[in-house]
């Protein structure tokens, strides 16, 4: 039983980059003309800066030149983070996209269809969900297994923040006087 280079590059990488306090999330060869692009994609509960990554870069550029994982053809190396609409496949992910509306799509067993809705806890299990309400109504709970959950991903949000800060708004009514504070 062989091991692939990307199971290699991942024994080899995973400990420089759990050092720098980060998860390795994906590991990444792919042909680009002459050359191969090894893309290393890495987060944490904090996000990732750009410093961080470059950091990171360089030492894993010693790390794979020392090692030569890479064998002799010419490569580059890409550290970068997740992007917006990285699948959610972790516990880790749902937690750190905590508040975020996501869109998940729900196997057979669990009914199909899909469900838009906004995280509002993770544990070990699964998630916890507000349903946006339709027409008028009232948002409502839900909670979804994660053997429930076939494929997930956030929604992007343009207007997330204006949308917050109408909801405290209109709920910051002085309870004697009914005006809005201040």
């Amino acid at each position: 039983m062989s091991t692939t280079q990307s199971e290699r590059l991942r024994a080899l990488l995973g400990p420089f980059v759990s050092k720098k306090g980060l998860d390795l999330e994906e590991i990444d060869v792919t042909p680009a003309g002459k050359r191969r692009v090894l893309r290393v994609v890495v987060d944490s509960d904090d996000g990732v800066q750009l410093d961080t990554c470059a950091e990171l870069s360089r030492s894993l550029s010693e790390v794979l030149d020392e090692a030569d994982t890479m064998g002799g053809s010419p490569y580059v190396l890409e550290v970068t983070s997740p992007g917006a609409d990285r699948p959610l496949t972790e516990q880790r992910h749902y937690r750190r996209a905590l508040g975020r509306l996501v869109k998940a799509n729900l196997t057979e067993s669990a009914g199909g269809g899909e469900v838009t809705a906004r995280i509002t806890g993770v544990d070990d299990d699964g998630v916890d969900l507000e349903v946006p309400g339709v027409k008028g109504r009232k948002p409502t709970s839900r909670r979804l297994a994660f053997d429930d959950i076939a494929k997930a991903r956030v929604e992007i949000e343009f207007n997330r923040k204006a949308a917050e800060k109408r909801a405290q708004d209109g709920s910051a009514a002085d309870d004697e006087t009914g005006k809005e504070e201040a």
